[in-house]
């Protein structure tokens, strides 16, 4: 479950003047491509308003560069999403993160105001209570559905991918 606060131990750096989202993937979660293809979508809908991260999680003892691919180039080209690789899941942890596509959503204030998938099912691209969510806080209102499900492979499993 992912804290209420900000974690103070995290790596990441939260935005102090508007709302941070923070994905976890499993760099080689098919169903994942639909998450971050999602977190797109949403990037051009609140056009600079949003602060996103998303952290691919590498496992203990896989080789340098296995976390590069397909999803990472594609989600790298995305205006405003920071790309970050997570050794050995700790920022996953962190956010209390356990499938692939766990998006969290914190205000300036570092409040959690949404966590789960932005996807409507598994591997499926299209509207979901989670992307909306994400807008409406980003938007300064309260989401509709502030816990989604998530959809995607493990982030702690290499072997589910």
């Amino acid at each position: 479950m992912a804290p209420a606060d900000w974690p103070a131990d995290s790596r990441i750096a939260r935005a102090p003047d508007r709302p941070t989202l923070v994905m976890l993937v499993h760099p080689h979660c098919p169903c994942s491509r639909a998450s971050l293809a999602e977190l797109d979508r949403i990037m051009t809908r609140v056009s600079g308003r949003l602060s996103a991260h998303v952290l691919f999680v590498l496992p203990s003892g896989v080789s340098e560069g296995w976390e590069r691919g397909a999803s990472w180039d594609s989600i790298a080209r995305v205006p405003g999403v920071l790309v970050h690789v997570d050794d050995g899941g700790r920022e996953a942890a962190r956010f209390g993160a356990f499938t692939s596509g766990q998006t969290v959503l914190y205000d300036a204030h570092g409040q959690l105001r949404f966590s789960g998938g932005i996807t409507p099912a598994r591997g499926h691209e299209g509207d979901s209570a989670g992307a909306d969510a994400v807008v409406a806080v980003v938007q300064g209102a309260a989401p509709a559905a502030p816990r989604t499900p998530v959809f995607g492979c493990s982030l702690v499993e290499e072997s589910n991918a």
